[in-house]
Formats: C-alpha cells, sequence, structure tokens
C-alpha cells in the first residue's frame, strides 16, 4: 500500500530508506522546537503553548506536502519569519501579538490564492534579485545578533550602543562552548548537529548550575492560550499593510528557494520545472493558514530537509516519519523547557538564553553564504543591498531594511536612467513605504 501511495519504485527508494531520512530531517531541523517558544515568551506568550503550536503546526504541513506533494521537503515555523514576528511588528511596532497573527493570517490566504491560481511567478519575479539575496543575508546578520545578545557576549554600551561583555560570566562561558561544539559538529558533517550541540550544551549548563533539570517526559501542555487568538479584524488597517507584504513575500521567498534547492539536490528538477510545485507551493500556504489558527508564525519549507534527501528520501513517506516524530515530542516538554528556558542574571534581572543562542549565531552563519551572490560591481545593485542587509541589523528591523533597499533601487534605477530594470510593483512599494515614512512615522 505504501509503495502505491508514495510510489516507491517509481522514485528507486524503499521504505527503509525513507524512514532513515524522515529522522535524519527531523534531527537537523528540530531546533525550532526550543527556539520557538523562547523567541516568542518575549511577547509574554505561554512557552508550553507555543512549543504545541510549534510541534502541531510543523506535523500538519509536514503531512499536507507527504499528501498533495509526496516531497520529502518538511515544514516548520521559520527562522527569520519568528524574529521578525517578535521584534520587527510586536516589539517595533507595538503591535499585539494576536494582531500580528491575524496580519501572519491574511499573508497565509493570499499565498494560498496564489499558489491555486498561479500568480506568484509575477509577483516573485518583481523582486530583484539581488535584494532577494541581500534580504536573507540581513535575516542572518539580525538573527546572530539576536544570538550573541542572548549568550551575553554582546551587551549594552552607552558610549558605542553595544559592546563586549564579561567572557568569564558563566552563560558566556557556555554559549562560547555551544558555538564550538556546533562548528565542530558541522565542519565534521554529522547529522543534526545542531541539535546535538544543544543537548551537549544543556548537559554542559546542567552541570554549570544554569540549567535546571526538571524531567523528561510529561502529559502535553495545553495549546488553550494561544489556540485560535488571531484578530484578523484589526489587522486589516493601513497601518499593517507593510507588514502583511513583507510576511507574504517572506514566505515566497524562503518557499520557492527552498523548493529550488531541495529540488536540485534531490534530482526533482525536470527541464528546470519542478513537478507537482501547485501542490508543494499550496502546503506552505496552507501550513501558514493552520499556524496562525494555532498560535504560531509563518511555517514554512525547511531547506534542512537537504540532510534526509541526502540520505536517499525521494517521498512524502519520509515526510510521515517527521511528521510523526514532531507529534511524539510533545511529551518532552520538561525537555524543552529546560533547553528553551532562559537564565536570570544578577545584573539588572537579564534574561539570557546561552544554551539557544549558539545555534542562532550559526544559522545566521548560513544565511550569509547569499552575500556572494549579489552583483557588487554594480552600484545600483550594491548600496540597496547594502542597506537592506545593514539596516535590518542596525535598526533590529526587518521592514526598516526592506523598505530602504526598495526605495533606494528605485531611487538609483531611476537616476541612472535604468528605470526599465524595474517591476512597477516595486515602485509601488516604494512610494507606499514613502508615504508611511511621511505620515506613519
Amino acid at each position: 500500500m505504501l509503495n502505491r501511495l508514495f510510489r516507491l519504485r517509481q522514485a528507486g527508494t524503499d521504505i527503509r530508506t525513507e524512514i532513515i531520512g524522515g529522522i535524519t530531517t527531523f534531527m537537523t531541523m528540530s531546533y525550532i522546537i526550543f527556539v520557538q517558544p523562547a523567541v516568542f515568551s518575549h511577547l509574554g506568550m505561554d512557552f508550553g503553548a507555543v512549543m504545541m503550536a510549534t510541534c502541531l503546526s510543523s506535523a500538519l504541513a509536514t503531512l499536507l506536502m507527504a499528501f498533495l506533494a509526496n516531497y520529502p521537503i518538511a515544514l516548520a515555523p521559520g527562522m527569520g519569519h519568528n524574529f521578525y514576528f517578535v521584534f520587527g511588528i510586536c516589539l517595533a511596532l507595538g503591535v499585539p501579538w494576536q494582531v500580528a497573527l491575524g496580519a501572519n493570517f491574511i499573508s497565509g490566504l493570499l499565498f494560498v490564492f496564489l499558489s491555486l491560481f498561479g500568480l506568484r511567478a509575477m509577483l516573485l519575479n518583481a523582486v530583484p534579485q539581488a535584494l532577494k539575496h541581500a534580504i536573507a543575508v540581513g535575516i542572518g546578520l539580525l538573527i546572530a545578533l539576536i544570538g550573541f545578545e542572548w549568550s551575553g557576549i554582546v551587551v549594552a554600551n552607552k558610549g558605542t550602543l553595544l559592546g563586549l561583555g564579561n567572557l568569564k560570566s558563566p552563560p558566556v562561558v557556555l554559549s562560547i562552548l555551544g558555538i564550538i561544539i556546533i562548528s565542530v559538529m558541522m565542519i565534521m558533517k554529522i547529522r543534526g548537529g545542531i541539535l546535538i550541540g544543544i543537548i551537549i550544551s544543556s548537559f554542559l549548563g546542567w552541570m554549570m548550575g544554569i540549567v535546571k533539570f526538571s524531567g523528561l517526559v510529561s502529559s502535553p501542555p495545553s495549546i488553550s492560550p494561544v489556540l485560535f487568538k488571531l484578530n484578523v479584524s484589526e489587522a486589516f488597517s493601513l497601518r499593517l499593510l507593510p507588514v502583511i507584504f513583507i510576511l507574504f513575500f517572506l514566505d515566497l521567498f524562503d518557499t520557492v528557494g527552498t523548493l529550488i534547492g531541495v529540488g536540485e539536490e534531490g534530482g526533482f528538477i525536470k527541464e528546470g520545472r519542478l513537478p507537482r510545485a501547485r501542490g508543494a507551493l499550496l502546503s506552505d500556504a496552507l501550513g501558514t493558514v493552520a499556524g496562525t489558527c494555532l498560535g504560531t508564525s509563518t511555517v514554512t519549507s525547511y531547506i534542512e530537509s537537504s540532510t534526509g534527501i541526502s540520505q536517499g528520501a525521494r517521498t512524502g513517506l519520509s515526510n510521515i516519519v517527521t511528521a510523526l516524530l514532531f507529534l511524539l515530542s510533545i511529551f518532552f516538554f520538561p525537555v524543552v523547557k529546560m533547553i528553551g528556558g532562559g537564565y536570570s542574571t544578577h545584573s539588572g534581572g537579564l534574561i539570557l538564553y546561552p544554551v539557544i543562542a549558539p545555534a542562532l549565531i550559526i544559522v545566521g552563519c548560513i544565511m550569509l553564504k547569499n552575500v556572494v551572490r549579489i552583483q557588487w560591481e554594480d552600484y545600483t545593485e550594491a548600496i540597496p543591498s547594502f542597506l537592506t542587509l545593514v539596516t535590518m541589523a542596525y535598526t533590529f528591523s526587518i521592514t526598516e531594511g526592506i523598505a530602504f533597499g526598495f526605495i533606494s533601487y528605485s531611487l538609483l534605477k531611476l537616476v541612472s536612467r535604468r528605470f526599465r530594470e524595474v517591476h512597477w510593483i516595486i515602485y509601488l512599494f516604494s512610494l507606499l513605504f514613502i508615504l508611511r515614512y511621511i505620515f506613519l512615522k
């Protein structure tokens, strides 16, 4: 039955290979189970409820990909999307998390609509390649900066805004050890290196008295504090229009980029096209809609799926295994709470996350690889890209980075008489961003 359902023989695989692939993919992406609740706790959202939303939305979207597209591409709340949600929307703009979920829901519905009617290509192609790469790099810098702050390596400094923390303090020492451990794992190409690094850091943190052991297994926490708490009506406002736009485009960039990258590695691309692409995109879009209802940010395809593909996974059966492991994880809440919980310092009540921080720093490093794809010799491409990526990190806002990038790109192409290279959609949103600064700032 499994062979007929997932066409295993046609894909040149078998049940054992798919199971190994599914386990491998889960190991490399399961760090999101610890990171997501830690990030969202900054909004006062219930830690256990967010963990439940993360696991359930990941399992659901991963199953959708298995049955709608039959690809071994797992999904979960996206890194970068979660930080934009928390720090770029809620904390920077003062938007309640319920309203932010509503905006995320609207962007997900828009993605569903475009996936069904095939309009996604026009919107994706409207954004210049240079800015796409710069956005990815900028998000990577922002995630790394948050990792350095959560580790205590970087602290507030009156003279320079940022400065070096106390490298002898226990949480900073633990964070540095975590960075070294994960780095070594990645250099040695050990599958699940980030997860293994987090586990080893947790053990070291326990020995140092930073991490408090509270058990291994328990009944799943309640999801009710975040379930169906989204506020869609208040999300329909001129103020949040740029937010919805950015949420949508970030999801679109992430999904298409991941599908192309993973599709190439798995040999799924045929004559330059990805078969069953509509089903794959629809899985991603429906995952986001369901995720917002459950109480979490954008659910998207994970590039870490390539690790399972490298182990031979070729069909949706691998996703079934990954989804089941996400569901099994809800019974290990004490472990997630222990790893993702913060460490309170004695200086001003600062909360650090020395076990999670190293993973953020390494993920930021991985995302910086796109910087080489920017045409630095063409200043009409280089300057907007530079403004995009540094503005994201320096202003702690993905929104401002994209706004600066769009406006400068449109302006420089106009003054260089290369305005035909810019899609009208970019001009439109550049104008909207300018009006936003004039009237809403």
